[in-house]
């Protein structure tokens, strides 16, 4: 069989299967779920073109470290052929641990993990099943590989990823403000003491790069659509949960009501492996199918938000820098309680606030350095005369009100 394929991607263009190995990788069962799980959950209620998955994302970020690595060997850095393979099995797989509606969900369906912790569990999962190909690819994400810049590429505050999903988010929704100058900083990617570098050249670049983050949290990913539509899925799977408990059997897949039902933890998965298989039959699909037939479910909450998610009628939602006042809150309970004859508690899911944060680069992480001439190393904050990037590196939190339409 032909492994040596082409992948023509509407972003990068033409992108080149490296090995084998990586295309039998692409080919695990695992790996295809991807494909039904979006990249930017329920963005597309707001952006009709942002239906793009986490396999495309994958694929693009899988190419462009290839081209780091094509570029940091120029400048006489010593990469192996199987440290380049490593690398980009690490990356390609960095987010196979995502769940239904990616960062959505992330914490309703498996409250206790996040999905870099699931994806190292697939990782290991997977490795087993291939004899212990991926060994070195884990080492690298996990940063115990003697390179340390490797796993920069992979996951840090500049890496592969957020290169490829800026430029990918931005294609899809159409937002332009997320363009970056990702070929100019690929370009300028180095190593210095076994850390990934930016060549002053790039400094510009690189301050684009960090602004254009800011702006596609607020434009998109933080979008106060997206989040009111978010928190209706998160709601609706919350009540789903409470009815199981009570002894409802609500409709969905065999591996949707174990999660359903459970609330599993890290050790849940360490001493049950089925779970990871079972996880890995979870995608979109999964959900929305068990919200069109929970439509028409007696649980007035339940039924009242799936026909809200299915319609688009979504909450109404208020942004502010300070918090809302417990009183704003129950008057909106209270009206929740009178206009569909609910309890208090169930009118909960119906009106509520929480807060958002928006921190386009972090200086207390792995900085993002740039490299002078004379070897000397400076924080892009430290470096750059635009006075916004020192600024853009405080966290910006907002609140936010969501309450339903006939709670108005």
């Amino acid at each position: 069989m032909n492994k040596k394929k082409i992948i023509n991607d509407p972003v990068h263009g033409f992108i080149t299967i490296p090995s084998e190995f990586i295309f039998d990788l692409i080919e695990h069962p695992y790996f295809q779920r991807l494909r039904r799980i979006r990249q930017l959950g329920l963005a597309q209620y707001v952006y009709p073109g942002a239906v793009h998955t986490r396999f495309h994302h994958a694929i693009g970020a899988m190419h462009i470290t290839q081209i780091a690595i094509e570029t940091l060997r120029n400048k006489g850095h010593e990469i192996s052929a199987t440290e380049e393979e490593a690398v980009s099995a690490a990356i390609l797989l960095h987010d196979i641990g995502h769940g239904p509606f990616s960062h959505a969900l992330e914490h309703t369906l498996v409250a206790h993990l996040k999905h870099e912790e699931i994806s190292m569990m697939i990782m290991e999962k997977i490795n087993e099943s291939m004899g212990g190909a991926l060994n070195m690819a884990i080492e690298i994400f996990k940063n115990v590989y003697p390179k340390k810049f490797l796993h920069q590429l992979v996951s840090s505050q500049l890496d592969m990823d957020r290169l490829d999903y800026l430029a990918r988010d931005s294609f899809f929704t159409g937002v332009s403000e997320g363009i970056i100058s990702s070929e100019r900083i690929l370009k300028m990617l180095n190593v210095f003491d076994d850390k990934l570098v930016i060549d002053a050249k790039g400094i510009y670049s690189v301050e684009k790069f960090i602004v254009a983050r800011r702006l596609m949290y607020w434009q998109v990913y933080l979008h106060k659509t997206v989040l009111a539509a978010e928190n209706q899925l998160i709601n609706t799977l919350k009540r789903a949960r409470y009815l199981t408990a009570k002894g409802h059997d609500l409709f969905g897949t065999k591996s949707f009501k174990i999660f359903l039902k459970n609330n599993f933890t890290s050790k849940d998965f360490k001493q049950q492996p089925h779970l990871i298989d079972e996880f890995c039959l979870l995608d979109d699909f999964d959900i929305f199918t068990s919200i069109k037939e929970w439509m028409t479910h007696d649980d007035f909450i339940l039924s009242h938000l799936c026909k809200g998610l299915i319609d688009r009628n979504l909450f109404k939602i208020k942004l502010q820098e300070k918090s809302f006042t417990q009183q704003e809150t129950e008057n909106y309970l209270k009206k929740a309680v009178k206009a569909y004859n609910i309890t208090e508690e169930e009118a909960s899911s119906l009106a509520f606030t929480g807060k958002i944060e928006n921190s386009a680069y972090t200086k207390s992480q792995e900085n993002i350095n740039i490299l002078f001439k004379d070897n000397v190393i400076k924080d892009i904050a430290d470096a750059s005369d635009n006075l916004s990037i020192s600024a853009l590196s405080k966290p910006v939190v907002k609140h936010y009100l969501c309450v339903d339409s006939g709670c108005l």
